[in-house]
C-alpha cells in the first residue's frame, strides 16, 4: 500500500484565506500527490467562526475535513448545522452533550482510512475537559478503524502543544498545532514516529497582525479600548504541512512545511 500523503492547512482567515485555498490548493494537490486535505476553518467566515455557505465552499474547493477551535461557536447559526457534517469537527474535549463531532474517520485514495481528532488547549484559553485524557478516549475509538490518526491541537501555549506531542508520540501519526497563526520552524518526526509542529501557520492576508488589519490591532494595544477587528486584505498566502504516513503502521515518514504566496 502506498504512502499516504496528507496536507494540513493552517487557520483559514476570512475571504482572503478562502481565496488562497481556492487558487493555490489544486496545484499543491497535484505537485505533492495529496490524498487527503484537512484544514482549520474556525476563522474562515469574516475572521470569526464559520457559516454553512463557507463550509460548503471549502468542501467544494477540495478540502476533505475541517477542524476548528475556540471560535467555532462565534457564528450562532453553526448550532443549526454543525451536526449535518461529520467532517466538520469541533474540539473533542468539550463537555458531554455539546453538539457536533470531535473526531472522524474518512476514506482516502490509498485505501487506508484516515482518522482526525480535534482538541483544544486550556492554558490561556477557555476551560474545557482535559485534552490529554480526551485524546486517549478518541484514539481508543479510532484505532478500531484505522492506523493513521492526525491530531489538530488548537492551543495558545507552546508548552501545552509540545506536552501533548510527547504524550501522544507513537500513538498517533501527527500532532499539529493551530491557533496562533504564526508558523513555527520546529517540524520533526518524534522518536516513536509521530510528526509534530507547534503551529502550522495561517492561510490568509499576511499584510496584517495575525490576519487582522494592523491599525485596528495597534489601536487596541495603544488605548486598551474595544474596537472592531476586520480581516486584512494584502499579501495572501497558504500555509500548512505535508505529511507522508505509512498506512500499515501509522508512523509518520516525513513532514514538510509549506508557505505559498498567491500572486495577484
Amino acid at each position: 500500500m502506498p504512502v499516504a500523503k496528507i496536507l494540513f492547512i493552517g487557520d483559514i482567515v476570512g475571504k482572503p484565506g478562502r481565496m488562497a485555498v481556492r487558487e493555490l490548493l489544486p496545484a499543491i494537490i497535484e505537485d505533492y500527490r495529496i490524498d487527503l486535505v484537512i484544514a482549520n476553518c474556525e476563522n474562515a467566515a469574516a475572521g470569526f467562526g464559520v457559516t454553512r455557505d463557507v463550509v460548503e465552499e471549502l468542501f467544494r474547493n477540495r478540502v476533505d475535513v475541517l477542524t476548528s477551535g475556540n471560535h467555532i461557536w462565534d457564528k450562532k447559526e453553526v448550532l443549526e448545522f454543525v451536526e449535518d457534517y461529520e467532517t466538520l469537527l469541533r474540539p473533542a474535549n468539550y463537555p458531554e452533550g455539546v453538539p457536533g463531532f470531535g473526531s472522524v474517520v474518512v476514506p482516502s485514495p490509498t485505501g487506508a482510512p484516515v482518522g482526525v481528532i480535534n482538541l483544544a488547549g486550556r492554558v490561556f484559553m477557555h476551560s474545557l475537559d482535559c485534552p490529554f485524557r480526551s485524546a486517549e478516549k478518541e484514539i481508543e475509538k479510532l484505532r478500531k478503524k484505522t492506523s493513521i490518526i492526525i491530531v489538530d491541537m488548537h492551543a495558545e501555549a507552546t508548552s501545552e502543544k509540545q506536552a501533548i506531542g510527547w504524550f501522544l508520540d507513537g500513538r498517533v501519526s501527527a500532532v499539529l498545532g493551530t491557533h496562533t497563526h504564526v508558523q513555527t520552524a520546529d517540524e520533526r518526526i518524534m522518536p516513536k514516529g509521530t510528526a509534530y509542529i507547534t503551529d502550522v501557520g495561517m492561510s490568509g492576508p499576511f499584510d496584517s497582525i495575525i490576519g487582522t488589519r494592523k491599525d485596528a490591532v495597534l489601536e487596541r494595544f495603544l488605548t486598551s479600548m474595544p474596537n472592531k477587528f476586520d480581516v486584512a486584505r494584502g499579501d495572501m498566502r497558504l500555509q500548512g504541512v505535508v505529511l507522508g504516513v505509512d498506512p500499515a503502521s501509522g508512523r509518520a515518514l516525513e513532514i514538510e512545511r509549506l508557505s505559498v504566496k498567491l500572486d495577484m
